[in-house]
């Protein structure tokens, strides 16, 4: 399998699950800017003509697109993980329950204004005023367990990327005690590690080229 990703984007949450599950992947990073692969600078509309990450190419050559989608067939791929439940089983249907609240909810419904240049005062004030009632949610379903499920599933892995975008917002868990100490958890574990561990300085790197320009321009 090959995932096209983006530093620190919600394409993280599919690195973690492909870890998690053992997987020897490889991983082409794409530059979401200018829409081309960082190291061959090929059209990334041609790979998803919405310009997105995550995209999966599998090991039969085929394309899949759609975080949900994306980290679903991830973990049908790895049973032995334990990465989703059975499909067809209400189990399951809460798994997919939690990805369309995580997506909907708090991806686009709050980062992506958040992180959108082109988003004015009000529709980044908007966004910030839906977090509480979401993150109040999250914080009483997570009283007395580790994880959203009855283990690690790959609702974790998109939860976990969602809630490091906090860091960068300046949204703060300090009201949502059970929230901030599921963040940690999945913080120390060994799969989120590496994966942010290897995105991070790529991350930095991104952010040195998309100011280099502007840099250049006032100098």
């Amino acid at each position: 399998m090959q995932l096209y990703f983006a530093p620190l984007a919600c394409s993280l949450a599919t690195r973690i699950a492909l870890y998690e599950a053992g997987f020897d992947a490889g991983f082409v990073e794409v530059d979401l800017k200018h829409k081309r692969t960082l190291a061959g600078g090929d059209d990334f509309f041609a790979v998803n003509p919405m310009g997105q990450v995550p995209v999966l190419r599998t090991d039969s050559g085929e394309l899949v697109t759609e975080n949900s989608a994306v980290l679903q067939y991830v973990a049908d791929q790895a049973p032995h993980a334990g990465l989703a439940p059975a499909a067809g089983t209400m189990d399951r249907v809460r798994l997919q329950q939690w990805l369309s609240f995580i997506g909907t909810e708090l991806h686009k419904g709050v980062f992506t204004a958040l992180f959108d240049p082109r988003s004015d005062a009000a529709a980044k004030s908007y966004a910030r005023s839906k977090v509480d009632a979401r993150l109040t949610y999250l914080d009483k379903h997570l009283v007395d367990r580790e994880f959203l499920m009855d283990r690690f599933t790959v609702a974790d892995a998109y939860l976990t990327t969602v809630l490091l975008w906090t860091l960068a917002t300046g949204i703060t868990l300090d009201a949502f005690p059970n929230l901030l100490a599921y963040r940690r958890r999945m913080m120390d574990r060994a799969s989120v590690q590496k994966a942010i561990s290897i995105e991070r300085p790529l991350y930095q790197a991104e952010q040195q080229r998309d100011a280099a320009p502007a840099a250049a321009a006032a100098g």
